[in-house]
């Protein structure tokens, strides 16, 4: 291997970073700015320079797909035999060469054993979602806290249960794997951290194998994995720490950047290399990215300036997406849509439908809500609705919003709310009419899912888009309303500057309600679009109308349909039709009167 043909084509930001073949170095690398082009180029030089040999460093990252990306590029620059893996792959591949008997059968996912503890749980917690009490026995294990000390570390940790019920949750999860031997990934991870805190021959031996270490995402380590880390390492400095802290927005895990900015101070005489110049995002959507963190910059030529605005309503937002995305010169592939929650993506997934547009990322009829309702439907004497709302009730459906749900919960209460509105405003004579509806607005009709991205931002990390759209950029939305600490205010902006340097050419910004906090620290003031003319008088038609039928105000219209129809400002039953959220049994009922309530104000 020849270093001068490995350090071609590198900046000199990239090209100091790759010539530190020794350790200890921290890359603190912004978005864009090539940070695996620097890392496998470090590695390989490396071995080009015969700091190391292949065999003897050791590549850590998060993903499988992350490591094999990094094994193709180290074999392209000639360095074959870098060992890539993640932290579980690794310390499993560790375990079966020292100690085959520590580990039991691999539990790939906690959910099934979850839902079945689940169900023990009084109503209505037993319908909360798996994923939501797996992620809180994944906060206590990555912190490497027991069962035992749960309850007594929360502090101000909110669990998607009361926490007597998540301890009896906790310890009959850990129960059941002792009792039929099952290991899942937090298991690993501790294995291997014990087996060289008691084998020292083992701990030697792999030292001896394994000289230098690169760590990947730095800023997403936890407690557990840098725990196994330090005993990979021992008193040795042979580290490469790679991350950016303003891309950590993973603390709801115990991941913590803390990590990756206290490594200087570990290591008082670790190089420290900054990678600054992005190769992704144009001049003008780095601008406003750089609002909210360390300045990038970058060569790239100019582009349009970042569309960010309020709009009226959230048909209006969703039409206006809907155009830019007609209007785009680039393909659909290549445009995304982010929102913070998997439930406001389903809003989008029928915005779409309706218009044509293919579209992959998201399934509100694959989640558990959907699914779980759907199947409990029967065709007979009482009406599709009524037995929507009742199946929703039974599966726990909170009527009211309420604090403090997990997030994987908070989807699955905003699904239940989305069918029982559904099944209301369209009225279906059948349950078959109802499911060929939902298909009709939200399946793929199993097809194979190409087109716009729907994805959260968690989910869009790592990847870039040539259009971006931000829609909901509000209060409860971005930051979610289970935001309440100054620490979770700061990944939730974390968050949003993930999203808008996903953006390599055009970014587009909207929100219709409250502004979010944030939007004061992009420059842009707290102003909201103002409701189009009529909606003042449709609100007081309606309140009207509710008062005579003895329904709440929401039943007759919410007022996003009443925002839509005062901008359209229909003039005839069959324009009043065309409306969102107008079905033709709210036509029959209330389209005389919502007309009326127009021509007043003409």
């Amino acid at each position: 291997m020849d270093s001068a043909r490995v350090l071609d084509g590198l900046n000199p930001e990239q090209r100091r970073a790759a010539e530190l073949v020794r350790g200890p170095v921290c890359i603190l690398a912004g978005a864009g700015t090539g940070k695996t082009t620097t890392i496998t180029r470090r590695i390989a030089n490396q071995v080009a320079t015969g700091a190391f040999v292949p065999g003897q460093i050791l590549a850590v990252t998060f993903t499988d797909k992350a490591a094999g990306e990094m094994r193709s590029r180290l074999a392209e620059l000639g360095a074959v035999g870098v060992r890539a893996r993640t932290f579980h792959s690794a310390a499993l591949a560790q375990l079966r060469h020292f100690d085959p008997a520590a580990v039991g059968q691999i539990l790939p996912s906690k959910a099934l054993t979850l839902r079945r503890i689940a169900n023990s749980l009084p109503t209505p917690y037993r319908f909360r979602p798996a994923g939501d009490l797996a992620t809180e026995i994944e906060w206590a294990r990555n912190r490497r806290i027991p069962p035992e000390r749960y309850r007594a570390s929360l502090d101000d940790h909110e669990p998607p249960i009361p926490a007597d019920l998540m301890l009896r949750v906790f310890e009959q999860y850990q129960s059941v794997k002792h009792t039929r031997c099952l290991t899942d990934f937090e298991d690993l991870l501790e294995l291997a951290i014990r087996l060289y805190e008691q084998r020292p021959d083992a701990a030697r031996t792999f030292r001896e194998r394994y000289l230098a270490f690169t760590v990947d995402e730095y800023q997403d380590v936890n407690l557990l994995q840098q725990t196994l880390l330090e005993r990979w390492l021992g008193d040795r400095d042979e580290l490469c720490a790679v991350g950016d802290d303003n891309q950590a927005i993973y603390g709801f895990t115990g991941a913590s950047p803390a990590y990756l900015l206290a490594l200087p101070e570990r290591f008082p005489h670790a190089a420290v290399v900054r990678l600054e110049q992005s190769y992704r995002s144009t001049p003008q959507v780095l601008a406003l990215a750089n609002r909210l963190a360390p300045t990038l910059r970058t060569e790239l030529a100019p582009g349009p300036e970042p569309v960010v605005r309020p709009v009226v309503s959230i048909d209006v937002e969703a039409r206006y997406v809907v155009e830019r995305i007609h209007a785009a010169s680039c393909p659909l592939e290549e445009i995304a849509i982010l929102c913070r929650t998997n439930a406001r993506l389903a809003d989008f997934e029928q915005v779409l439908h309706e218009a044509g547009i293919p579209f992959q990322g998201a399934a509100f009829l694959g989640r558990e809500a959907a699914r779980f309702l759907l199947r409990r439907l029967e065709d007979g004497d009482r009406p599709v609705a009524e037995q929507v709302r009742a199946q929703a009730l039974a599966q726990g459906w909170l009527e009211a919003a309420t604090e403090g749900l997990g997030e994987r919960e908070q989807i699955r209460q905003d699904d239940l709310t989305r069918l029982v509105r559904l099944a209301e405003s369209l009225e279906p004579a059948t349950v078959a009419d109802f499911r060929a509806e939902l298909e009709r607005r939200f399946g793929d009709g199993g097809a194979e899912r190409r087109g716009v991205h729907l994805l959260t931002y968690h989910a869009a990390k790592g990847l870039e888009f040539e259009l971006v759209f931000l829609p909901r950029l509000e209060e409860r939305e971005l930051p979610t309303k289970q935001a309440r600490t100054e620490e979770q205010i700061a990944e939730e902006r974390r968050l949003l500057y993930v999203g808008i340097t996903r953006a390599k050419r055009e970014l587009v910004v909207t929100w219709v309600r409250k502004p979010s906090r944030f939007l004061e620290e992009l420059g842009v003031g707290p102003g909201r679009a103002e409701p189009p003319a009529g909606f003042d008088a449709l609100k007081a038609w309606r309140l009207a109308r509710a008062r005579e039928d003895d329904v709440p105000a929401y039943l007759v219209f919410h007022n996003a349909t009443l925002e839509e129809i005062a901008a359209r400002r229909p003039r005839s039953l069959d324009e009043l039709a065309a409306v969102p959220g107008v079905g033709p049994a709210k036509l029959e009922r209330y389209g005389q009167g919502v007309l009326a309530a127009l021509a007043d104000q003409a």
